[in-house]
């Protein structure tokens, strides 16, 4: 027995769980072990150096799985933006069958994408965003709550109520993202009018995801407090892991007048990325959500996602059927 939803239909996958789309993680070895174990896996265009580099990595990721896989692809504001528009021609020519879009308005890139038939999932910190998302016809929506990693938005508001809300007010099904690492998650989502889950702070403490085991093993040892918010006095809130860095980033931040030059050198990208690589969980920032209380060892994909569509399936059998009395 598994748990079909709209979801498993429209992706055409088994269990109702996605891999979030992590810079320098949602790489081939990652998403195609998350799509083979019947999920979704998805790598991560700007970790690619170029448009190239891309192509590369998806044609990488087809030689690993036979199985539906996407492409997160993120729109932020820069001085000097990405190649966004090549990337996403990219994505087309090589007929990836699901693209998730994050960031600024889409509007353009879900057009393209859907006419070259490709499936589009959108996530939104707002019930106010996840509705324009709506109205470009996206696929599907991925709710994301205070709880998760990376930018969770300035609104502040948790999973519990977003997802409560989004299902007053959506038609689009929505998967809920923030906060997820196991199977009683999953059912919490179901049970809040979300069609699956995506995660990605759990899915970095697997086998397959290409970081060090220096940073896995980080993430085994950690508890609920062990994420920091960053850039709340530039209104572009990130949470990340609660190491050195992100502490004297904090002190800096709480200067009524600082200015981000003050803390430019600390949170550059390259040197969170280094830690991924040599493991000096204190050498920069990397991103962790508040799922980072719930994960306690390091399975593989297979071993995850197997172990959450079960431990759903019980709790649902089991448990609730046992509720209900006449």
């Amino acid at each position: 027995m598994t748990i079909a939803t709209r979801l498993t239909q429209i992706l055409g996958i088994k269990h109702p769980i996605v891999q979030g789309g992590m810079t320098h993680v949602g790489r081939a070895e990652l998403a195609s072990a998350v799509s083979n174990a019947g999920a979704l896996g998805i790598i991560t265009a700007l970790t690619q150096p170029t448009p190239e580099a891309l192509r590369q990595e998806i044609r990488k990721t087809r030689d690993l799985t036979d199985k539906p896989f996407g492409v997160n692809l993120t729109l932020l504001p820069a001085i000097k933006p990405p190649p966004y528009m090549e990337y996403a021609k990219v994505i087309i020519e090589e007929r990836v069958p699901v693209v998730e879009t994050a960031g600024n308005n889409p509007k353009e890139f879900i057009r393209m994408f859907k006419e070259a038939g490709i499936k589009t999932i959108h996530k939104a910190v707002a019930i106010r965003h996840a509705i324009s998302a709506q109205k470009m016809g996206v696929d599907i929506l991925s709710i994301d709550g205070f709880e998760c990693a990376g930018h969770p938005g300035e609104d502040d508001i948790p999973g519990l109520i977003l997802l409560n809300k989004a299902a007053q007010n959506l038609e689009t099904p929505y998967i809920a993202s923030g906060g997820f690492a196991d199977g009683r998650g999953l059912v919490a989502a179901l049970a809040l009018g979300a069609e699956g889950i995506n995660m990605g702070t759990r899915f970095m403490c697997t086998k397959e995801a290409p970081i060090h085991p220096n940073i896995k093993q980080a993430i085994v040892e950690a508890d609920e407090r062990s994420t920091a918010l960053l850039y709340r006095p530039f209104r572009n809130t990130a949470r990340v892991f609660k190491n050195e860095v992100a502490i004297e980033v904090n002190r800096r931040e709480k200067d009524p007048h600082v200015q981000f030059d003050d803390i430019k050198e600390l949170v550059a990208g390259t040197r969170g990325r280094q830690s991924y690589i040599t493991g000096d969980k204190d050498y920069g920032i990397w991103s962790a959500g508040l799922a980072i209380g719930l994960i306690h060892d390091i399975p593989t994909c297979e071993e995850l996602v197997h172990r959450i569509s079960l431990d759903a399936e019980t709790m649902i059998r089991k448990r609730f059927t046992k509720l209900l009395v006449q």
